[in-house]
């Protein structure tokens, strides 16, 4: 059976929230739903592929932020031009300090404990916490406040 692209509706900039809640409720339901999506530049909306309507429906029951499906599915190529995926040149560092830019843990500042290019994750420790914390997040979650080698120079 072929897969349908729904559109589900959200309060603008609260987009991550509710990808957040929606994947929660299909991995603890097992839903048939494949993808959830949250385009770039795409405030308000949240596009989800599942198998049915009723899968879409059950995933969102519930969830604050979300305010229901738009009545028809819309096809991929509609919607492939805000998915196109760019490669971003890297410049963190290990050992880095850098700001958490989204996410549960925002304004945070953490060190860079390790960096996969590949899956364009950075593996980081929270710095304002008593015991460390790994942390896992996208390369474009974080931004660079501050090189370790700039620290070693200025304490010389």
């Amino acid at each position: 059976m072929e897969t349908q692209i729904f559109v589900l509706r959200t309060t603008a900039n609260r987009e991550d929230q509710v990808v957040d809640f929606v994947t929660s409720n299909v991995q603890k339901k097992k839903l048939e739903v494949y993808s959830i999506i949250k385009a770039h530049g795409m405030r308000g909306y949240v596009f989800i592929e599942a198998k049915d309507k009723e899968s879409v429906e059950e995933c969102f029951v519930g969830i604050p932020y979300a305010k229901g499906l738009l009545p028809k599915t819309v096809n991929y190529s509609e919607i492939e031009p805000m998915l196109e995926q760019v490669k971003i040149k890297v410049n963190i560092q290990k050992n880095d300090i850098v700001e958490i830019i989204n996410g549960p843990f925002k304004h945070e500042q953490a060190k860079v404990v390790r960096i996969d290019t590949q899956k364009e994750e950075v593996v980081l420790e929270l710095l304002e916490t008593a015991i460390p914390i790994p942390l896992t997040l996208k390369l474009d979650s974080v931004k660079v406040i501050r090189r370790d080698s700039q620290t070693e120079e200025e304490s010389l």
